[in-house]
C-alpha cells in the first residue's frame, strides 16, 4: 500500500529486554529453592542468572535470541541491577549508531544506489528514525534508573507503546524501500532481522510483566484497567461547542479566545494582521530551549493556507488553534500519482510530543486520481485533536505511531483513508465516505500492526458513519467496507457507532487473498443503524462481533491509550468508558 516513514527506534529493544533480564536475575534470588523437595530440575545445572533468564524469556517469541542476549548481563550471578541496565542501552545506543553508520555507507554504494535520488531518500528516512531511537534512549536510561523495580508494571504501558512504535518504523522502513528488492535486503541483513527480534520479545516480555514479577515475589499491585473504567464522560460542551473546562495552559485555549481575553505565543493571519502570515513563519519562532511543561499556543486566523507544514520532535507541547475547520485551513496537493511517498505528501506533520489542536481544517486536493494522498501525519506521542476537519481521499489520515485521541471532528476519503499503527481512539466524529474513481471500492480504515505483541490499533467509538451526498445515488453501486487489513496483526474496533447503509453486509474486506484473515483482529460492539447488522459479516477467524462488555471496555479510552494519565491536560472533552 504505501511506502512511508523508516525504521529507526532499534534501540528500545535491548533496553526493555535487558531491564526485564536483570530483574529477573535479581528477583531469582526471591524465589523459593525447589531442590530441596527432593525433585531434581531441569534448569539444575544453570546458574541462579541463568535461571532467571529462561524464565523471562519463557512468554517470547524468539527464545533463543532472547537467552542469547540476556545471558552476558547476568553471567555472574548477580549484578547492580541499574548499572546493568545503563551498560545495557549504552551498548544498544552503540549499535544503533553503527546501523546508521551502515545506512550512510550504502547512500555511497555505486552498485545498489548510484545516484539514485528515490532510494537516497528512502535511506534518509531511516537514518532519520534511527535517531529518533538514540533519543528515545536517552530517556528510557533516566526512566529506568529512577524508578524502582516493582514500579515496573506502571511503566509497562509506555515501554509498551515505545517499543510498539519501533515496530512500526522498522515496517515503515521495509515498505520505502520495497522498490529495490536488493537494497532492501541490505538494510534487513544489517540490523533489521535483529531488530524484529529484539523488539517482539521484549514486548512479549513487558506484556507479561505482572506475573513475571509475582514469580519472582516482587511487590507489584496493578488495577485492571478494565475493571477500572467507568463508563461514563466528563463534562462535555458549552454552547458554543467548546469545552467547558480547560486546565493548566490549557484553560486559555478556547474559553478565553471566546472572551478575547487569549493572548497566544503567536498569530497567524494570512490578511497581515497578525505576527505571521505563514504558520510555518510561527513555528520557527518556537523557543529552542521551550520547557517540556510549558504550550506554545499558536491561533491561527480565518484563511486558507497553502503550505507544507511539519512539526518537528522537537517542538513538543505545542497548542493550536483557529477560528474553525472550515474557516482555518491548512491545504496540499502532493500525491503519490506524482511520485512522492506516501507520507511526504501530507499537507501537515505532527512529530514533536503533546501537540494538541483545535478548530482546524487540513485538507489534500489531490483528488481520487492522485492515489495515496495524505492530508494529516501524525507521528505525535499524546496527540489530541478536537473540532476540527480531514478531508482528502485516499489515505486522508495517517495515524502513524504512539497514542493519539480525535473528538468531534470530522474525516472524509475513500481507500483506507484512517490508516497507520498507532493506538488510536476516535470519538464522537463523522466519518464521511466519499465517491471515489471508477471501479474502485471504498475501505475506511487500514490498520498496520504487524505483530500480535503491539500494543497498538484503531477504535472508533459513539461515531457516525455515512456518505458524502454525491455518494446518494450511487451508493449501493459503491462497495464501501469498515476496513481491510494491511499488515498481518490488523487491529480495528467500531463501537457504539451509527453504520449507515452504504456498507456491505460483509463489513471488512480481504487485502490479498487470504492474507492476515486468521490473525488479524477485528470487532464490532453495539453498533446501530442499517449498516450494523453483523448477521452476514465476514466467517474469518479473526473477525467477531463483541457481545461482553467488558471485552469491549478493553478498548476505551483508559485502558487503550491511557486516558486517565493525560487526556484531561488537553483541554479537549472525553469518555474514558462508553456512551451508556
Amino acid at each position: 500500500m504505501i511506502g512511508k516513514v523508516a525504521a529507526a527506534s532499534v534501540s528500545l529493544i535491548l533496553v526493555v529486554g535487558v531491564v526485564i533480564g536483570v530483574i529477573a536475575s535479581v528477583g531469582h534470588f526471591h524465589k523459593h529453592d525447589n531442590s530441596s523437595n527432593g525433585g531434581a530440575n531441569a534448569d539444575d545445572h544453570l546458574s541462579p542468572g541463568m535461571k532467571a533468564v529462561t524464565t523471562m524469556c519463557n512468554p517470547t517469541e524468539y527464545k533463543d535470541t532472547c537467552i542469547k542476549t540476556l545471558s552476558p548481563l547476568v553471567s555472574n550471578g548477580s549484578a547492580n541491577p541499574k548499572v546493568l541496565v545503563k551498560g545495557a542501552i549504552q551498548f544498544t545506543m552503540d549499535e544503533v549508531q553503527k546501523a546508521i553508520d551502515h545506512t550512510e555507507k550504502l547512500v555511497d554504494d555505486p552498485k545498489l544506489v548510484n545516484n539514485n535520488e528515490t532510494l537516497k531518500e528512502a535511506l534518509g528516512d531511516c537514518k532519520e528514525y534511527l535517531q529518533y531511537a538514540l533519543d528515545d534512549l536517552k530517556e528510557s536510561v533516566s526512566m529506568v534508573t529512577d524508578n524502582e523495580l516493582n514500579a515496573l508494571g506502571d511503566l509497562a504501558p509506555e515501554l509498551q507503546n515505545w517499543l510498539s512504535a519501533v515496530v512500526s518504523f522498522k515496517e515503515n522502513c521495509l515498505d520505502g524501500l520495497d522498490i529495490n528488492p536488493e537494497l532492501k535486503k541490505a538494510v534487513m541483513d544489517n540490523g533489521l532481522i535483529s531488530v524484529t527480534e529484539f523488539t517482539t520479545n521484549a514486548l512479549g516480555i513487558v506484556g507479561e510483566i505482572s506475573d513475571l514479577l509475582k514469580s519472582f515475589n516482587i511487590p507489584f499491585n496493578l488495577t485492571s484497567a478494565a475493571d477500572s473504567v467507568q463508563g461514563r464522560g466528563l463534562t462535555e460542551t458549552d454552547k458554543e461547542g467548546f469545552p467547558t473546562w480547560f486546565s493548566g495552559n490549557s484553560r486559555k485555549l478556547l474559553a478565553l479566545h471566546q472572551s478575547g481575553r487569549l493572548r497566544p505565543n503567536a498569530v497567524v493571519a494570512k490578511d497581515g494582521s497578525g505576527q505571521f502570515r505563514t504558520i510555518s513563519a510561527a513555528l520557527a519562532a518556537y523557543p529552542k530551549n521551550n520547557a517540556k511543561n510549558q504550550a506554545y499556543v499558536i491561533y491561527v486566523k480565518a484563511g486558507i493556507y497553502d503550505e507544507y507544514i511539519t512539526i518537528t520532535k522537537d517542538q513538543h507541547n505545542i497548542v493550536m488553534y483557529g477560528d474553525g475547520p472550515t474557516k482555518s485551513i491548512v491545504t496540499g496537493r502532493k500525491s503519490n500519482r506524482d511520485g512522492v511517498k506516501t507520507d511526504k505528501t501530507a499537507s501537515f506533520a505532527v512529530i514533536g510530543r503533546d501537540f494538541h489542536c483545535m478548530s482546524m481544517g487540513f485538507r489534500n486536493t489531490a483528488g481520487p486520481e492522485g492515489h495515496q494522498a495524505v492530508a494529516l501525519r501524525v507521528q505525535s506521542d499524546r496527540s489530541a485533536f478536537y473540532n476540527c476537519r480531514m478531508d482528502g481521499y485516499q489515505d486522508t489520515l495517517y495515524v502513524q505511531t504512539y497514542r493519539q485521541f480525535y473528538r468531534n471532528c470530522i474525516i472524509s476519503g475513500t481507500i483506507d483513508f484512517i490508516f497507520g499503527d498507532s493506538a488510536t481512539i476516535i470519538q464522537n466524529s463523522m466519518i464521511i465516505v466519499r465517491k471515489p474513481m471508477d471501479n474502485q471500492l471504498n475501505t475506511i480504515t487500514a490498520h498496520g500492526r504487524s505483530k500480535a505483541a503491539e500494543t497498538t490499533g484503531l477504535v472508533l467509538q459513539n461515531c457516525q458513519i455515512v456518505p458524502e451526498r454525491q455518494l446518494f445515488p450511487v451508493r449501493f453501486k459503491i462497495n464501501s467496507y469498515l476496513g481491510r487489513p494491511w499488515k498481518e496483526y490488523s487491529r480495528t474496533v467500531f463501537m457504539e457507532c451509527a453504520i449507515g447503509d452504504l456498507i456491505h453486509p460483509d463489513g471488512w474486506y480481504p487485502w490479498a487473498g487470504d492474507f492476515a484473515l486468521n490473525t488479524l483482529d477485528y470487532g464490532e460492539y453495539a453498533n446501530t443503524g442499517p449498516g450494523a447488522n453483523t448477521a452476514r459479516r465476514v466467517r474469518w477467524k479473526g473477525y467477531h462481533a463483541i457481545t461482553d462488555r467488558k471485552e469491549a471496555a478493553r478498548y476505551t479510552a483508559q485502558p487503550f491509550i491511557r486516558g486517565q494519565m493525560w487526556l484531561k491536560s488537553t483541554g479537549v472533552p472525553f469518555m474514558l468508558g462508553f456512551t451508556h
